[in-house]
């Protein structure tokens, strides 16, 4: 099997992910995942698509993101590795389609608008 490259994407984070056969370790940015990922919720984001399709310990992924925040990174990645398990083997989107995993989140930061404090949020106003 040759390599697998795929990009994902979630707010302003962008993941570039290389998959190939492997034992199943995961180096993101040159970084052990659980060093890179030091909470367990964001680990289990990661390693969700590989515990879907039962591929835990069959690949090695290499994993180059910038951008973002960790939370945002962690669901790049997950998209990314997503669809790399779909080119894989086209059965395994039976499973990573349920679940929401093959669906690019299109929610991003609404911009500032000029006169106001923030997105939303005004000025206090004065009455007198």
């Amino acid at each position: 099997m040759e390599v697998i490259h795929k990009i994902g994407r979630r707010k302003t984070a962008v993941a570039r992910v290389y998959v190939s056969q492997g034992k199943g370790t995961i180096t993101v940015n040159n970084r052990e995942l659980n060093d890179y990922f030091p909470t367990a919720t964001l680990q289990y984001k990661v390693k969700q698509p590989f515990a879907l399709t039962n591929n835990e310990d069959n690949y090695d992924v290499k994993v180059n993101v910038y951008g973002g925040g960790i939370t945002g990174q962690a669901e790049a990645i997950r998209l990314a590795l997503s669809r790399a398990m779909c080119e894989v083997d086209a059965e395994n989107r039976a499973a990573l389609k349920p679940e929401g995993l093959l669906t690019r989140d299109p929610r991003m930061v609404e911009r500032k608008k000029f006169g106001q404090k923030k997105a939303r949020k005004k000025f206090q106003f004065s009455k007198r």
